[in-house]
């Protein structure tokens, strides 16, 4: 294998490993006031967020809105179910199953 590979090979390990090693080192010999904490629990939520919402009411190309995109209406009874039941895996199987069904119905 070419030194290069290996450079390369390296080197994305400490672009990877770096910037989530760094902010561990530093705050841990800090404490964080409850308020951060509390903020910092919100970022999964707005990430995901703003992963899934382009997706389910865009469409086309170019990308304009549309509310009657199948996703967003299984998203809507997918979430639902979410928050009654907390079970991860249930609400993969509710998603699965109502896609698969609008896609037979519409």
């Amino acid at each position: 294998m070419p030194d290069t590979y290996v450079f390369i090979i390296v080197a994305m390990g400490l672009v990877t490993y770096i910037p989530r090693w760094l902010p561990l080192f530093i705050l841990t010999k800090y404490t964080l006031p409850g308020w951060f904490k509390d903020w910092l629990t919100l970022i999964p939520a707005s990430v995901l967020s703003a992963l899934l919402l382009p997706a389910l009411v865009t469409g086309g190309d170019p990308r304009h809105f549309d509310i009657m995109r199948p996703e967003l209406w299984v998203a809507v009874p997918t979430f639902i179910f979410a928050l009654a039941t907390k079970s991860l895996g249930g609400t993969v199987v509710v998603g699965m199953v109502l896609f698969w069904l609008s896609g037979k119905l519409l």
